[in-house]
């Protein structure tokens, strides 16, 4: 069960960064080699690859931030910002909407918070000893804005995609499309000289000027023009938040997620069932179905929990105590599939919750020899997010908004103030002799599955490489599962009750991009892996 082609890690002593996009990373592997720190390097390479991979992030975007200290100590920024204050049911109606639209002005109803989490973010690699300003982690972003952006295999594959649902949402054609709303061949140069003076003037005043200062200004008025319920005293107030991720400790591994409204937990249940299974063959039928079984479990207990934090919210710890684990594993059946979907679902999703099915995010891992390391995931939601391109600044707004109801009864009711939920799911896992792997991948919902399906080859005994490149799948109304897979596996799946759908591209987007960051014990130094179903890789030095 392999594709043809192998595909190997990346190794090195002193320090490294895994992204989606090789000028991401070489940005981030130049600081390293200027002796920055983990973070400083994740931080360059975010800011380069909101230019050169706006399809899933941009600076209107939100992130999430796992960042592990030299003394272990691992702590979670969460930078996805709230709803804006004049985001409310009755905004929506007023204008004929029974529903929040997915795309456009609309759509984008969040403050972006992914900025204050590069601030929050800064702030933690001073702590750790680094001394870059903000100038020096933006140079490459700011850069590759003026000259301009060659489109990447990813970016054209997603314009193709999207193109006829945002060709007419302000900004979109002019920004990413042909004139005649063609999508841009690969290696296309696309201009974006508005990005590149916002990215020079938060390097000038910094990073908080988003938030507080001119870009604040042009931003704020931009929204207003295009329609959007988000305020300049939304983007005044907003603060992005540092907060104690969960954890799970399990025989062989700790583990660490970022908390709700975020799908951490959803990710360490499908771990720590798939633990409680007992299975040690890697790429058998037994591993798939366990997995897969494990993670709709997983999905069941976590959509109660995937909302904004509230006294009346279930405590996340209480789905992963010995009692309840064993409870949800009694429940697994070896043989047979549980049946699927279960519960409330929107369109073919058999998720609570509506999360984007497209890619609409991108992971980051770094690592340093001190220890240091992080886990981040930054996102515009769905591809293309909202679509709408502010004119004064460039910003491309996402569309994290749209994953709220109008329904004052739903899990996640529009409200001001409220954040919307989270697909991402960064983490973090500390091995039995001493390794440490920061990991995560795109996907939408299905980002739980890839991580689960990677650590686990990883665990037993894959190579990092070949744990990434291996065919994966898509649990939705199906079980969709990527060409390359044994045949006889796939036989037993549908004979266990799977409804199984092998997708014939090679690589496919919907898969999600994974990558890893491994911190080695001793001396064994580093070593990193990404996607090559993306257009990036690793690097370090």
């Amino acid at each position: 069960m392999a594709h043809d082609r192998v595909y190997e890690s990346t190794r090195a002593g002193s320090g490294m960064v895994a992204t989606p996009h090789w000028q991401a990373t070489e940005a981030g592997r130049a600081v390293l080699e200027e002796g920055g720190n983990a973070v400083e390097a994740a931080l360059a390479a975010a800011a380069t690859l909101a230019v050169v991979c706006p399809q899933v992030n941009q600076l209107g975007g939100d992130g999430l931030w796992l960042i592990r200290d030299p003394r272990g100590r691992v702590a979670c920024i969460d930078a996805a910002g709230p709803a804006g204050e004049e985001a409310l049911a009755s905004f929506y109606h007023e204008r004929g909407h029974d529903e929040i639209p997915a795309r456009g002005p609309l759509a984008a109803l969040t403050v972006p918070g992914q900025v204050g989490g590069w601030l929050l973010a800064q702030e933690a690699a001073s702590a750790f000893g680094g001394r870059m300003p903000a100038r020096r982690l933006l140079e490459s972003a700011i850069e590759h804005a003026r000259v301009g952006i060659s489109v990447s295999p990813s970016q054209h594959r997603a314009t193709l995609e999207s193109r006829a649902e945002l060709d007419a949402i302000p900004g979109f054609r002019a920004s990413f499309l042909e004139p005649d709303g063609k999508a841009p061949a690969v290696g296309t140069v696309q201009h974006c000289e508005r990005l590149a003076d916002t990215l020079a003037q938060l390097a000038r005043a910094g990073l908080d000027d988003f938030y507080r200062g001119e870009v604040a200004r042009e931003v704020a008025a931009d929204l207003a023009r295009a329609g959007s319920p988000v305020t300049r005293t939304d983007l005044r107030v907003y603060r992005a938040l540092t907060r104690r991720p969960l954890t799970l400790k399990l025989p062989d591994m700790a583990l660490w997620a970022a908390p709700p409204p975020a799908q951490g937990l959803t990710m360490l249940l499908t771990l720590a069932l798939f633990a409680r299974l007992g299975i040690t063959r890697v790429e058998s039928a037994a591993h798939l179905h366990g997995l897969i079984e494990a993670g709709k479990r997983a999905v069941r207990i976590g959509a109660a929990a995937i909302t904004e934090p509230t006294v009346l919210s279930p405590d996340p710890a209480d789905f992963l105590t010995p009692e309840a684990l064993a409870r949800e594993v009694a429940a697994i059946d070896p043989k047979r599939t549980l049946p699927w979907p279960q519960g409330a679902g929107r369109g073919s999703t058999p998720f609570a919750t509506p999360f984007a099915t497209s890619g609409g995010a991108a992971w980051i891992g770094a690592a340093d020899k001190s220890g240091v390391m992080v886990s981040y995931l930054q996102s515009l939601h769905s591809t293309f997010g909202a679509g709408l391109v502010l004119p004064s600044t460039g910003v491309l707004m996402h569309n994290r908004g749209a994953a709220f109801s109008l329904d004052p009864r739903a899990l996640n009711p529009l409200q001001p103030g409220r954040r919307p939920p989270l697909a991402l799911s960064p983490g973090l896992a500390l091995l039995a002799d001493g390794r440490v792997i920061a990991f995560g991948a795109s996907g939408g919902e299905g980002q739980p599955q890839t991580d689960a399906a990677v650590l686990s080859r990883y665990l037993f005994g894959m190579p990092l490489g070949a744990a990434i490149a291996a065919p994966r799948w898509r649990l939705r109304a199906g079980l969709q599962i990527e060409a390359g897979i044994d045949e006889a596996i796939a036989e037993q799946l549908a004979s266990a009750g799977h409804d199984v759908e092998i997708i014939p591209e090679s690589f496919p987007d919907m898969m999600g991009h994974a990558g890893a960051v491994i911190l080695h014990p001793g001396k064994a130094g580093l070593e990193g892996a990404h996607d090559p179903r993306s257009d990036g890789g690793a690097s370090g030095v």
